[in-house]
């Protein structure tokens, strides 16, 4: 059993938790608790090191959730109580976290639509925007500099195991247009734009997201051929970027359905 901080293993996973460079150099984050270590499972993602709590492993859905990771060729470690609660990023431990390299579905060459993350700094909000993306099927989301880290630690929990479903792709602002040469471009906008609903997301397209505090970049503005807004008749001047961006996206998947069927 692990007891000490100062054991190695710890302190890696400690800076992993905490410091962006780290998770960068080593190529490696944090997932915690049982739910995203199924999740990692059930992708296939290679999970490298496993820690765990006594009690955690004495719980039968604990102990075989272990023995399913130390099949897949985990490293299983025991770690004293104040051990896991010093490698936590939350208050409240589920007695298990593991660590793994930074690896996703591979971004595929060609997509009817995507989704463009403009600079969403809010950890829960891109974790939220994430896991509402992979619900609706998004075949690539395109992250623009100034977003937050995915693998803050806030993100991969929000993102409820998106990290494993959803292509990612970082690309300047040249890059974007080029990427989206094809495309009809979308800027989702507070009050400005033609009702979502009316909008044809059957062609190729993509939509741009930003977060409502500041609300979009210039090179957003650049790029987009047109806005687009959420009708809003309640006295509100903005929706949170997340649930906005569930909004827009299922219009997406019920037009597209329909145009299949």
């Amino acid at each position: 059993m692990i007891t000490s901080l100062n054991n190695e293993r710890v302190k890696r996973v400690r800076a992993l938790q905490s410091k962006r460079q780290a998770r960068r150099k080593a190529n490696r984050f944090v997932l915690e608790g049982p739910r995203l270590a199924r999740e990692a499972l059930l992708a296939g993602a290679p999970v490298e090191e496993v820690f765990y709590t006594e009690e955690f492993a004495a719980a039968p859905e604990g102990a075989s959730l272990l023995g399913e990771l130390g099949q897949r060729g985990a490293t299983l470690l025991l770690v004293a109580g104040p051990v896991m609660q010093a490698m936590s990023d939350t208050q409240t431990p589920q007695g298990i976290l593991a660590v793994l390299p930074i690896v996703g579905p591979e971004a595929p060459s060609d997509f009817s639509y995507a989704l463009v993350i403009d600079g969403v700094r809010d950890p829960g909000n891109m974790g939220g925007i994430m896991r509402t993306a992979a619900a609706a099927g998004v075949p690539l989301m395109i992250v623009t500099g100034g977003t937050v880290d995915l693998t803050n630690p806030k993100v991969v929990r929000s993102a409820m195991g998106a990290h494993f479903r959803l292509p990612v792709q970082y690309l300047s602002w040249e890059g974007i247009m080029s990427r989206l040469a094809d495309h009809a471009i979308f800027l989702a906008e507070a009050g400005h734009g033609a009702p979502y609903f009316q909008v044809d997301w059957t062609q190729r397209c993509a939509l741009i997201v930003s977060e409502e505090a500041h609300g979009p970049s210039e090179r957003a503005r650049q790029a987009a051929h047109a806005p687009v807004t959420i009708p809003m008749p309640g006295q509100m001047e903005s929706l949170n970027v997340a649930i906005a961006t569930g909004i827009l996206l299922f219009e997406m998947v019920r037009q597209r359905s329909q145009h299949r069927g």
